[in-house]
C-alpha cells in the first residue's frame, strides 16, 4: 500500500470516530478514541478527549500507518 492510498483513505473519513492503537515502544502500546480532524499533505490530526474531558489534538504520519507503528479503525 503507497502513502497515496493511505491519506486518500484518511482524508475520504474526516470528521468519522475512530480507535487509534500507538505503539510508544518497550511495550507500550496506547489506546484512544477521537475523531479525525484535519489531513495535510504529510500528516493527519485527530481530536481525542482524554479521562479528565480535556480535549486535545494529536497528529501522525502517514508512515507511521504504513509501518503500523499506528493503528486505525473506524467506530
Amino acid at each position: 500500500m503507497s502513502l497515496e492510498v493511505l491519506r486518500n483513505q484518511v482524508e475520504e473519513n474526516i470528521g468519522k470516530k475512530v480507535v487509534i492503537k500507538a505503539d510508544k515502544g518497550r511495550n507500550k502500546i496506547i489506546t484512544k478514541t477521537g475523531v479525525i480532524e484535519n489531513v495535510f499533505p504529510s500528516l493527519f490530526t485527530i481530536k481525542i478527549t482524554n479521562e479528565f474531558e480535556q480535549e486535545r489534538t494529536i497528529s501522525f504520519t502517514y508512515s507511521d500507518l504504513l509501518t503500523s507503528t499506528v493503528e486505525l479503525q473506524l467506530c
